[in-house]
């Protein structure tokens, strides 16, 4: 294939080694979170009557919803990243060209809230306007990229037909869908795809601080036109102590520079194969943990001190039960040190659920006593392992 010369523009042969986040990046990120906010409102939809004229949707099969979308949005999310950490966008026909896929991305966001009750069509043309960009820039930097269109585009026509079917039928394409897209790794390979480590973890660092934000998106949407009484006060603080130290369990001590340091000494294909594992795998439930836990905030936040549906309460809890998770797969990917009292807290998380049958503030509390005595724990433990080293 022959590109024009103003858009073949090759990376150089030796790319410079550190190469940083640009703020086009962070445009994009944006744009992706706002599909994170769609998938909040999509499971929190399980946990309400449905408005008039529209089908029942419960909890299961709401969460089925958003895994099946966040699954394939979140394949293009990382084709990107890795698109953008071989072929920079210092060019203006390069913006140009992200720009554009970010509209596919705006145009899917758009499209959740209806993508399985007859907008499936509009999620599907979104979602290829994204894949014919993301091969045509990622010609620029390799030739492996044919490897992995095929895939792309099957998957794509799978979510084209999803959207002329009713469901529950509608779902076995995007089931389809979601395992050629998660499995193809193992087909295409990693030959072909060198990637820079300080990009790969600055990136992902970026977008977990940006995606736990939508946590407190999601207390405000729930607090829109309440009065700021004491229990909305409370709660707010909670909800922010939360996000917090969700926070604090994925950037505490020197692990980026760690994880950076790691795959910088890795061979090209191994390293790719470390990404993969640890920043495509290992932050999806990091990521869905939040998606969880926003939808459980933005229902405390509504109605503090009363009890929580059971789907609201589990769900809440089970978030951070996710993310805990995620943090494990990420850590032992990179062989970072993982302590004990992350497991102890994540299986000991979604007991707190039965606190919120009581009052979702009351679920809250004891999530953030859990996190901030496994933040106390890992800050005990650091200067101890120091001092034995």
């Amino acid at each position: 294939m022959r590109l024009p010369s103003w858009f073949a523009e090759r990376p150089a042969a030796a790319p410079e080694p550190d190469l940083r986040v640009s703020t086009l990046e962070l445009f994009f990120d944006l744009v992706f979170v706002f599909t994170i906010t769609q998938l909040t409102a999509l499971l929190v939809a399980g946990m309400e009557a449905p408005p008039p004229g529209h089908p029942a949707v419960g909890i299961g099969e709401s969460a089925l919803q958003v895994l099946l979308v966040f699954g394939v949005m979140w394949w293009m999310y990382a084709g990107y990243v890795w698109l953008l950490n071989s072929v920079p966008p210092v060019r203006p026909a390069r913006r140009i060209l992200v720009l554009l896929g970010m509209a596919g991305f705006l145009v899917m966001a758009l499209a959740i809230p209806s993508t399985f009750m007859g907008g499936g069509v509009a999620f599907a043309v979104g979602y290829l306007l994204l894949i014919l960009v993301h091969s045509a820039l990622y010609a620029q930097a390799t030739r492996a990229i044919v490897r992995v269109v095929p895939f792309n585009l099957a998957a794509t026509a799978l979510i084209g037909v999803a959207g002329f079917l009713e469901t529950p039928y509608s779902y076995l394409p995007w089931i389809a869908a979601l395992v050629l897209l998660w499995g193809s790794p193992y087909f295409i390979g990693q030959q072909g795809f060198a990637l820079r480590a300080a990009h790969v973890v600055e990136r992902h660092g970026l977008l977990v601080i940006v995606v736990l934000g939508e946590s407190m998106l999601a207390l405000g949407i729930g607090a829109k036109d309440l009065p700021v009484d004491l229990g909305l006060g409370v709660a707010g603080v909670l909800a922010l102590c939360l996000a917090a130290c969700l926070w604090w369990a994925y950037f505490a001590g020197e692990d980026e520079r760690a994880a950076e340091h790691t795959l910088a000494a890795t061979e090209p294909v191994r390293r790719t194969r470390m990404i993969l594992g640890a920043y495509f795998y290992g932050h999806i439930p990091m990521l869905l943990g939040v998606v969880a836990v926003s939808g459980g905030i933005k229902k405390v936040i509504g109605h503090p001190v009363d009890p929580l549906k059971p789907s609201a309460a589990i769900v809440l809890a089970v978030g951070v039960t996710l993310y805990l998770a995620g943090d494990f797969w990420f850590r032992r990917m990179l062989r970072l040190p993982w302590a004990r009292v992350k497991g102890v807290v994540a299986v000991a998380a979604p007991a707190a659920a039965l606190a919120g049958l009581w009052a979702g503030l009351a679920e809250l509390a004891i999530l953030v006593v859990l996190l901030v005595a496994m933040l106390l724990a890992l800050h005990h433990r650091a200067p101890a392992a120091a001092g034995a080293a």
